[in-house]
């Protein structure tokens, strides 16, 4: 079964609370989710996995009535968490998947402090074969 796992983010000062950390505490924490994606991969569980650029670049966007995109500013700054990035894991268990949520919760965040960041699981559902 597949698995999508959301991890949230808190925002910093108005945007990303990694915009505090020193270089050594980022280089950490991205080597951390390199090994962690590497790790998934040889055992053959990874499917996709993709950090996301900073909420002050995001969009929101819908179709006008003509069916033309209209663009606005998003999400909203009063938001206090935001996707950070996201993994799309294939595994044989809900259970496993909830063991390698936790496991990306541990990455490291500023002194090597493990941040324990919400990681939401949802199984990726799929449509039933369309009968023509």
């Amino acid at each position: 079964m597949k698995y999508m796992l959301m991890m949230n983010a808190r925002r910093g000062k108005g945007d990303w609370a990694v915009s505090d950390w020193s270089a050594e505490e980022l280089k950490a924490h991205i080597g951390f989710m390199m090994r962690f994606a590497k790790e998934l991969q040889d055992a053959g569980e990874l499917v996709a996995a993709e950090g996301l650029a900073a909420p002050g670049q995001a969009r929101i966007v819908r179709a006008r009535k003509d069916g033309t995109p209209e663009v606005t500013d998003g999400p909203f700054p009063e938001a206090k968490e935001f996707l950070a990035g996201y993994w799309i894991v294939d595994c044989e268990t809900t259970e496993r998947a909830y063991e390698i949520a936790a496991r990306a919760s541990t990455a490291p965040g500023p002194g090597g402090i493990p941040l324990n960041m919400p990681i939401e699981v949802r199984e990726v559902m799929s449509a039933p074969p369309i009968e023509m």
